[in-house]
């Protein structure tokens, strides 16, 4: 599994400082352009091993943990994982390649959210995003109803005050990682490589990364809002071409119009596009051929 990467590990300068780990497919000597992937709850890196052998043979390819997963820092407090700094973790795993110009994003989930505030944060730095299965974070928890509520209840459960969530996924890491990544698309665990899941179930058994998992949504619910708000108040929007996919088995399609939301904040005349493809809420190993699909359309 990613043959012809390189692992690395960048100290990303925040407070306090935060170690990032990831695997590249080659630096910025490469002929290639730079795509940068970005994972979800409660995943890691591993969610792109369907795409990177395709992938390598057009881009430099750049996968990271997010702060609080895999092998990356988990910090303390809550408001180590707002989604600015969360961005400036990305910035900083490409300029240590030597990306230090304009580059691809595609994520999911709550890497897409990170990608969101990249893009608003850096928009010098992303030629072109893909995002996966998500609407932004404040449209989304604004237009709470009984069958968004109903579907992501995790949103509502992992941001209680710690340490009820913590204590609740790590009695059964096991368990909980197979009834609820298990219960999000008709093929059940299926979808999943056998590895890849164990991954995903160690990572749900190290109390630090749980306590980092929730941390993540605890600062979405609370500073990721008040950055969004203020953002749109500033008028600090997306500013580059924008491609959203989304799964038509998930909530997304149920609940959301996910183009108009993006190009809410978006600024007037960046194309905006997208559209639903068979699959539940994990695209890139449930439907990896759509995602390479767009990415080689769209990232061009």
């Amino acid at each position: 599994m990613f043959e012809g990467f390189k692992p690395f590990t960048v100290t990303a300068q925040s407070d306090p400082q935060v170690d990032i780990y990831g695997l590249s497919s080659g630096d910025s000597s490469s002929p290639r352009p730079a795509l940068l992937l970005l994972h979800g709850f409660p995943q890691t890196h591993h969610i792109w091993h369907r795409l990177t052998p395709q992938l390598i043979e057009k881009f430099t390819v750049v996968l990271i943990d997010l702060r609080g997963y895999g092998k990356s820092s988990k910090p303390e407090q809550v408001e180590q994982y707002v989604k600015s700094a969360m961005a400036r973790d990305c910035i900083a795993a490409m300029d240590h390649l030597g990306f230090t110009s304009k580059f691809f994003v595609c994520a999911h989930d709550r890497g897409a959210r990170v990608a969101h505030k990249l893009l608003v944060d850096y928009p010098e730095r992303v030629r072109k995003a893909i995002l996966l299965d998500i609407c932004p974070t404040l449209a989304m928890y604004t237009a709470t109803d009984f069958e968004f509520a109903k579907a992501y209840f995790h949103w509502f459960f992992l941001i209680q005050a710690e340490p009820l969530p913590e204590t609740a996924l790590s009695a059964s890491p096991q368990k909980f990682a197979e009834l609820f990544m298990g219960g999000r698309q008709k093929d059940g665990l299926a979808i999943f490589e056998k590895e890849c899941f164990a991954n995903y179930v160690k990572n749900l058994q190290d109390p630090a990364t749980v306590h980092g998992m929730c941390h993540d949504y605890r600062a979405s619910a609370t500073l990721d809002l008040a950055e969004a708000r203020k953002d749109l108040a500033e008028s600090r929007l997306i500013q580059c071409p924008l491609r959203v996919l989304w799964g038509k088995y998930g909530v997304i399609e149920k609940c959301f119009d996910a183009i108009q939301e993006w190009k809410k904040v978006a600024t007037e005349g960046v194309s905006v596009d997208g559209h639903a493809v068979e699959s539940g809420h994990y695209i890139p190993e449930q439907a990896p051929n759509d995602v390479l699909a767009a990415i080689d359309e769209f990232f061009v």
